[in-house]
């Protein structure tokens, strides 16, 4: 019951802090670690197709595994000192692989700036939590974009870390959130990753499969609670919910698009270059500002059913 004690006090702090600039922060530490670990894997393995998959993989297997046991041996020893400083470093721990304060805090920055200082201020905003081109985006295109990446990031900010955390507590979500850094950073289809970074997105895949369905499933559960339409969402994840290259991402996506009764995604340009992707929902009406909010209200809202969920089936299963 710690644990769950853990992960709930990490929760609430989450909620309340945010994200503070000044304090260090897990994921900035892995970040430091894939950039300096992948010229050097790269280096030590043949510059051929097979040589960088090689080195890929050696990557995707050794960030997460340390990560977990580096987590689980600062957790052991502030035991050996005292439980309840383990106590306060798993919550603490906890507190830093979540993402719902922040990931409302710089979506509703774009629905600020788009609203008071215009669509150059809305790029600008938005080009800092997506990583397509901006630069041409009108103002629906900026609004989809953050309401997309609210909706993706409700399972990979939130939903999936609770989830591991609630199975093995901060060890195996620092696990998951080595892995989904590692698709942040190298996960892509381009020349320079296409080898390197394909052992990193296709674990990505895995290790998000069961938290993205659970966090489509608590989204569409969520909608009446915040005014929005579980029948929509319902009919749209059934339909469009595999609407993407990712078998993940239009999860979410598709839940979100059927609660709001719009259209999100759609073709869009990574690096300069244009990627025809399916749309998701109905353009039932068009995409106002407005809707960054409400994706922010369903958002939350999800997470809390999901929270709920989550810690009845631990308290159930008497862990």
């Amino acid at each position: 019951m710690l644990t769950l004690a853990a992960v709930l006090v990490g929760f609430a702090l989450d909620l309340v802090l945010g994200d503070p600039r000044w304090l260090p922060h897990p994921v900035v530490g892995m970040g430091h670690v894939i950039s300096w670990a992948e010229p050097r894997l790269r280096r030590a393995f043949p510059d051929t197709p097979v040589g960088r998959r090689g080195a890929g993989r050696v990557l995707a297997f050794c960030l997460p595994l340390g990560s977990a046991l580096l987590t689980w041996g600062a957790l052991a020893l502030a035991g050996l000192l005292h439980p309840a400083l383990r106590f306060a470093l798993e919550a603490w721990t906890c507190y830093q692989l979540l993402a719902t304060c922040e990931l409302r805090r710089q979506s509703m920055a774009v629905a600020t700036a788009l609203r008071d200082r215009g669509l150059a201020a809305g790029r600008e905003a938005v080009s800092r939590i997506v990583g397509r081109d901006t630069a041409a985006l009108d103002e629906a295109g900026v609004v989809r974009a953050a309401v997309e990446t609210v909706a993706e990031n409700a399972s990979d900010g939130v939903v999936a870390p609770l989830l591991y955390m609630m199975v093995g507590g901060a060890p195996l979500a620092m696990a998951y959130k080595a892995i989904n850094t590692l698709d942040s950073m190298v996960g892509y289809k381009n020349e320079r990753y296409i080898d390197f970074g394909r052992a990193s997105a296709h674990l990505d895949d895995v290790v998000n499969f069961i938290p993205a369905r659970l966090a489509a499933l608590c989204l569409i559960a969520a909608a009446p609670l915040v005014g929005l339409s579980a029948s929509g969402a319902w009919h749209i994840w059934r339909r469009d919910r595999m609407n993407h290259a990712s078998p993940n991402s239009a999860q979410t996506e598709a839940a979100m698009a059927g609660a709001l009764g719009v259209q999100l995604a759609g073709p869009a340009s990574y690096f300069g270059r244009m990627v025809d992707k399916p749309t998701i929902g109905d353009a039932t009406r068009p995409v106002e500002v407005a809707d960054i909010a409400r994706a922010n209200c369903l958002m939350v809202a999800g997470v809390l059913v999901a929270l709920v969920l989550l810690a009845a089936c631990r308290i159930v299963l008497g862990a």
